[in-house]
């Protein structure tokens, strides 16, 4: 009998432990990856000489680091925002959509948060997406590679 009293702790316990194993970890953007993404992308836009926006969201399409260069036009603080959120929605580049719209896909224009401009990358870590960084204010390909620098250093490739 006291057995049986037992048992249903016992089996509680297991549950717990089992459910508890099953949970996975996941990747996020750090303060210390935001700041060594960040230090990558303003050393190559100033060895571009351009003064860009630097944007950086989550893989939610959460803002975690905005930042407009002195010379840099106010739009870009939209633009940049609007790319890094196309790349963390969609898992792609930002070049994509515009990509698509130069094949005639007039329909990329209706995606919700859809930009059809180059710039912006997601960040993906192991196969997974954990945010994007995208870059405004330069030449729209001068924009992508200092996103990728910025990406190249957090994964140091």
């Amino acid at each position: 009998m006291r057995m049986l009293k037992l048992l249903p702790v016992t089996v509680v316990t297991l549950m717990a432990m089992t459910s508890a194993a099953e949970l996975p970890t996941k990747k996020y953007l750090n303060l210390a990856a935001i700041k060594t993404m960040v230090s990558a992308a303003e050393a190559e836009a100033q060895k571009r000489n351009v003064q860009v926006t630097i944007c950086i969201m989550d893989e939610s399409a959460n803002l975690l680091f905005l930042q407009k260069a002195d010379g840099a036009n106010l739009i870009t603080l939209q633009f940049a925002q609007r790319k890094a959120r196309y790349a963390a929605l969609y898992q792609r580049p930002s070049k994509s959509a515009a990509d698509q719209l130069k094949g005639g896909e007039m329909g990329v224009l209706a995606f919700p948060d859809g930009f059809p401009n180059q710039g912006g990358l997601p960040i993906k870590v192991d196969g997974q997406t954990v945010g994007s960084i995208a870059a405004s204010g330069a030449p729209s390909e001068v924009d992508e590679a200092i996103a990728q620098v910025a990406i190249d250093a957090l994964l140091k490739k």
